[in-house]
C-alpha cells in the first residue's frame, strides 16, 4: 500500500489567509473562510 504525501493547511498557507495555485496554466485560489473552512475557487 502506498502512502500519500500530506501537508497541513497551516504549513501550506503559513500565516496567510489565501494562496494562489497555478495548475495547467490556470489560477486557483485556496482560502480560509470566516468559518475556518477551506475553499478552492477558479
Amino acid at each position: 500500500m502506498s502512502r500519500r504525501n500530506s501537508i497541513t493547511s497551516k504549513e501550506l498557507l503559513q500565516d496567510n489567509q489565501e494562496l494562489i495555485i497555478i495548475h495547467a496554466g490556470k489560477e486557483y485560489r485556496l482560502r480560509i473562510t470566516s468559518n475556518n473552512k477551506l475553499i478552492l475557487t477558479k
